[in-house]
């Protein structure tokens, strides 16, 4: 069986690297892109996951790190979305405290903030106070840890990942054509895709194709036909604005989302430069004065012009029909709040590989992927929606937002937490119980009461209990190096300041 990945950039070669790599030689696998097509090319901040990918390729962290201009991730933080202009939280990633007995650590937190402590969720986690000290390290030192080791991401540019990858998947025997895709041949029979025809002819044949040429989606809606599934109900941003500009000290180990009067912007750290974008909705917005808002809100000289992208937020109702498979932005589209558009790249890539056929595909594999994918999107969009959903600011847009009808799996989880403060994780949701902890009490949210087991130990006990974690993350942070001098370490040569 021969795969055909039809695309470049980031999604392209993560399938082509991918492929290459586990099927060793045993299909072939061929790209096919053209360097007069660009790609987007915005995700430049991940989460955690991206290490299993690169794990599974091959990749060498420090060479990656120096080959992207990396740098690490521990979080994101949220400026002004709940509590004012200045008000500040993490969604950390990795341990926040520590379980005791039969229940989750923030009951425990919550039972003191009911009797007025005033700490917060990133006084016990590693990773967020980490974060806003503006250190890192990947190595735990410390001996009987109880809070786990290092758990991080990367900020990286996305042009020099798919730029590495390529070098990778060709030397896995990835066969890349360039060239201009101007037909698409379909089997008269099935209407399977038969092959890609180029504009110079040349005829590219494929049994399973990958469709990874972005919001074109080539493949999976020009020739497949596939709807794509409208979510500007929950998620009405449907404008970007993004431009580099210089870098600034410190070299801050975590991505920023700052919200603005119709939208957010982001601030992702590279060695080299910062990617700050202006996400917004036209209806509230208009581009002159997005674009000002942004470049009144960088830290450093912008670099480039600032680079409009339109999108509409949603998924394809089959990312998989026939023997088309789509992957990034050919699958769907869920704006980078979250740092999820490489994730559902390698989610579907692993789906993929999960149920790739022997010698034929068959609809029961193909229902499977579909499903496994819809469900993927579904808990992504929805943990999305409620940062808009649960807001305080006074803006038209932002009021739209927290008035507007939430799905009922939404509506569900924020009221079980209201409640008692009771999380429960679906399946294999992405987001973890920590996550939809840190975003909703950052975003206000707060339980009208915690776990009766949380008064059992005592209120003293429990003073005592959460002073003796704020107390061990604060000794492990003090150890660690800060985030610039831990790339200069790893990379072996100083960490670029300025581009």
């Amino acid at each position: 069986m021969k795969i055909v990945i039809v695309g470049g950039g980031s999604a392209g070669w993560m399938a082509a690297a991918a492929l290459g790599r586990i099927m060793g030689g045993q299909w072939p696998v061929e790209l096919v892109e053209s360097d007069a097509i660009g790609t987007v090319g915005v995700g430049e901040a991940t989460i955690p996951q991206i290490q299993l990918f690169n794990g599974v390729i091959g990749l060498d962290e420090a060479e990656f790190v120096a080959r992207t201009k990396g740098s690490f991730k521990l979080g994101i933080e949220f400026v002004g979305w709940h509590g004012g202009e200045d008000a500040r939280y993490m969604h950390a990633f990795g341990q926040v405290g520590r379980d005791l007995g039969l229940i989750a650590f923030h009951h425990y937190w919550l039972q003191a903030r009911a009797r007025g402590d005033r700490s917060r969720l990133e006084d016990y986690s590693q990773s967020g106070t980490a974060a806003f000290a503006n250190r890192f390290t990947r190595d735990d030192t410390l001996p009987n840890a109880p809070l786990g080791g290092a758990t991080y991401a990367y900020h990286f540019d996305a042009g020099l990942y798919a730029a590495f990858l390529r070098e990778k998947a060709e030397g896995f025997g990835v066969v890349r054509h360039e060239g201009r895709i101007t037909e698409v041949a379909q089997d008269p029979e099935t209407g399977n895709v038969a092959a890609v025809v180029m504009e110079d002819g040349r005829r590219i044949a494929g049994d399973l194709f990958i469709d990874c040429s972005g919001f074109a989606a080539l493949l999976i809606g020009k020739t497949m036909g596939v709807e794509f599934i409208d979510w500007s109900e929950w998620l009405p941003m449907n404008r970007a604005l993004a431009v580099p500009c210089e870098s600034v000290e410190p070299l801050t180990p975590y991505t920023r989302s700052t919200a603005r009067k119709a939208g957010w912007q982001w601030r992702i750290p590279l060695q080299h430069r910062i990617g700050n974008g202006h996400v917004y909705c036209s209806d509230y917005l208009g581009d002159e004065e997005a674009a000002e808002i942004l470049l009144a809100n960088l830290d450093g000289k912008p670099l480039a012009d600032p680079r409009p992208l339109r999108f509409t937020t949603g998924r394809r109702r089959e990312c998989w029909k026939g023997n088309v498979v789509a992957l990034g932005l050919a699958s769907g589209f869920l704006e980078p709040l979250e740092s999820t558009s490489i994730h559902l790249v390698q989610s579907g890539l692993k789906h993929l590989i999960d149920l790739l056929p022997h010698d034929r595909i068959d609809p029961a594999d193909v229902a499977a992927f579909n499903a496994k994918t819809a469900f993927d999107y579904e808990a992504i969009r929805d943990f999305i929606i409620l940062h808009y959903h649960a807001n305080d600011r006074p803006e038209p847009f932002w009021q739209r937002c927290r008035e507007m009808r939430i799905p009922d799996s939404l509506a569900e989880k924020i009221e079980t937490f209201r409640a008692h403060g009771r999380i429960f994780r679906f399946n294999e949701e992405l987001f973890t119980e920590l996550g939809w902890l840190q975003v909703m009490t950052g975003q206000g949210i707060v339980p009208r009461s915690y776990h009766p087991l949380a008064d059992a130990p005592g209120d003293d006990n429990v003073d005592r209990y959460l002073a003796s974690i704020r107390e061990l993350v604060q000794a492990k942070v003090q150890r660690m190096p800060p985030h610039r001098d831990y790339l200069n370490q790893l990379c072996g040569t100083p960490a670029e300041v300025a581009a």
